[in-house]
């Protein structure tokens, strides 16, 4: 027996639930496929539950900080880290209760706890049932990519992203693989609650992607806080040392095995596409996996969506959302929304954390278009030094010509919302002087961006 909707959501992650909702709300009979949990990687082993842990560990950084304002503490600072995990898990549970809770309330829906396999282009089973729906969304994200390259590593116990969240206890010392966003995030928290900590890179510099001047100070602020990194790790190998892991390396800067408690592999994400039965629908995919999608998010398979991580057009909360918002103003609004206009954005949440809108300063050399540059200290900026919270810089690029910011990247406290305030102007087409020119309040981080831009010159 074959139960037919006007439209199946496969996944619930950032897209799939408001799209379903939408959906239903345009009397679409919709059902809603989730194999595990309702809300996707954000929810249960991303964003909420790690930024949550970022909070905590910042408490604690804190209160060891104490006396440089001078606070007093009477007791000594101790991190409870079973409580700790309990208020993580705390925070997740009711975003994923909400989401459960909302697609399964849905007017026109139905919901589906099961693995979603393809029959067919417009066919799905879950479990014993059958679906078929002329409309198909696939938003089935992604996991943490665990490489057979890596000598041993099916000898020994390491954790991933996901695994970690399950970590209610102090590791004396975490071994992280990995000097990435993820990497990094999981790295500070821990040196802060209180584990030795090690990353190993196999590249010469942390978080690749970024310019050298922001992965250079992103090293700092982390070395600062007595963080071991080893770059230039160009042979990894793992085992066994008594009760914990070894680790081997080739460093150009670092001895050739650390031994540490635990591992934490920090390497990549993979998609969720490896059992979907995609090859039964004809839907196209890439050598790594990723669903092939147009700029509006189509399949090669007429009404297919892909949406999320899983497109491999992004790999953020944000991108994954705002897929939703490019499929339904299509859809539903008349409007010829694409994938090609928006703007690149994304933050590394270490503390204090970097926003990141636009083009690199290496993107931008490579376009050869004219530009200006500008670079401000954080130690400039007076709130960082009312907080003592000094560290980083703000860095601008802009079209000589155009006077059109190119990108910008903020390391500093409250960098993460200040890019905003730039990213906005960037989605608005207007020249940079709308910033220059802006009164901002004081004291807060935002009114250094006028100065900022005062000190545009040519990039050499």
């Amino acid at each position: 027996m074959v139960t037919r909707f006007d439209a199946i959501v496969i996944g619930t992650g950032q897209a799939g639930p408001p799209l379903a909702s939408r959906l239903s709300d345009e009397g679409y009979k919709t059902a809603v496929i989730e194999r595990k949990y309702p809300g996707g990687t954000c929810v249960n082993t991303g964003c909420i539950p790690t930024k949550t842990l970022v909070a905590s560990a910042r408490v604690a950084h804190l209160a060891h900080r104490a006396a440089e304002y001078g606070v007093t503490l009477s007791n000594s600072v101790g991190v409870d880290m079973k409580r700790v995990n309990e208020r993580m898990k705390d925070v997740s549970l009711a975003s994923r209760k909400g989401v459960g809770k909302w697609m399964k309330g849905l007017e026109n829906g139905h919901y589906y706890h099961g693995h979603a396999r393809f029959e067919g282009p417009h066919r799905v089973r879950v479990g014993k049932e059958t679906l078929e729906a002329e409309r198909i969304f696939i938003n089935t994200g992604g996991r943490a990519l665990v490489p057979d390259n890596i000598q041993g590593i099916g000898e020994v116990p390491f954790l991933t992203n996901s695994s970690m969240m399950d970590v209610d206890f102090l590791p004396e010392h975490l071994i992280i693989v990995g000097g990435s966003y993820i990497g990094l995030e999981f790295a500070q928290m821990y040196r802060r609650f209180g584990s030795k900590v090690t990353v190993i890179e196999q590249a010469d510099r942390l978080i690749g992607r970024e310019d050298k001047d922001i992965s250079d100070a992103v090293r700092e602020i982390l070395e600062n806080e007595d963080i071991d990194i080893h770059l230039n790790a160009t042979c990894i190998k793992v085992g066994r040392s008594g009760n914990g892991i070894a680790v081997g390396v080739e460093c150009t800067d670092g001895p050739p095995s650390i031994i540490g408690s635990h591992l934490l592999l920090a390497v990549g994400r993979r998609p969720n596409t490896d059992d979907l039965g995609l090859e039964a629908a004809g839907i196209e995919t890439d050598k790594r996996g990723f669903i092939k999608v147009d700029d509006q998010l189509r399949t090669n398979v007429p009404e297919v969506w892909a949406m999320g991580d899983v497109n491999g057009r992004g790999a953020f909360t944000h991108t994954s959302y705002n897929d939703y918002e490019i499929i339904a103003a299509n859809l539903f609004d008349g409007r010829n929304r694409s994938v090609a206009d928006r703007i690149l954005a994304y933050g590394l949440f270490i503390d204090p954390p970097l926003g990141r809108a636009g083009m690199t300063e290496h993107e931008v050399r490579a376009s050869g278009v004219p530009a200006l540059t500008a670079t401000l200290s954080m130690e400039s900026v007076g709130r960082a030094r009312e907080w003592s919270e000094t560290q980083g810089f703000m860095k601008v690029l802009v079209g000589a010509e155009s006077k059109r910011i190119l990108g910008a990247a903020i390391l500093g406290i409250g960098g993460d919302e200040v890019i905003h305030a730039l990213l906005d102007v960037m989605y608005s087409d207007a020249p940079y002087t709308v910033v220059e020119e802006a009164m901002h309040i004081h004291p807060t981080v935002a009114e250094y961006l006028p100065t900022l831009m005062g000190n545009l010159e040519p990039l050499q």
